[in-house]
């Protein structure tokens, strides 16, 4: 899996000119899965999500987790997150997971978010999304359990 983390002074998704969420501080998840990925992946980036430290404290040091800030997610499915781009100029798609199982994973590591006691918010999985942010910072972090 990977995700791309941004830290957000909010984010909104819109489907089809709607509102489909929305969030103040917190994260703008954009979430890539593979074929390969299952309960172990999910476990770890969930995990590792929660418990990230990279909201200021008083001393203007990253050292608070989303918690601390009560801070919410927007979480996006993304696909091009493995977009292969070494031959040609037209990317290829074949490493991102399969829809059914990729959409499978992608709700089982929002679960696993909520477990964590985050408010989550999403998209829809393969919707064609509009995707409004404000990245505070900007802080942007990518996560990728092949290199963990």
């Amino acid at each position: 899996m990977k995700v791309v983390l941004q830290r957000v002074k909010s984010a909104s998704v819109s489907i089809d000119g709607q509102v489909h969420g929305k969030i103040q501080r917190g994260y703008l998840l954009l979430v890539g899965v593979r074929d390969e990925d299952g309960d172990a992946e999910v476990d770890y980036l969930a995990h590792k999500i929660s418990k990230m430290r990279i909201f200021e404290d008083e001393n203007d040091k990253m050292n608070l987790d989303i918690h601390a800030v009560d801070g919410a997610i927007l979480s996006i499915s993304q696909f091009t997150l493995y977009a292969d781009t070494k031959k040609g100029n037209r990317p290829s798609f074949t490493q991102a997971g399969k829809p059914e199982h990729a959409n499978k994973i992608y709700e089982q590591f929002n679960n696993r978010l909520r477990e964590d006691d985050l408010k989550v918010q999403t998209g829809t999985f393969g919707a064609d999304m509009l995707v409004d942010l404000q990245n505070d910072g900007p802080v942007t972090i990518v996560l990728d359990t092949e290199n963990k």
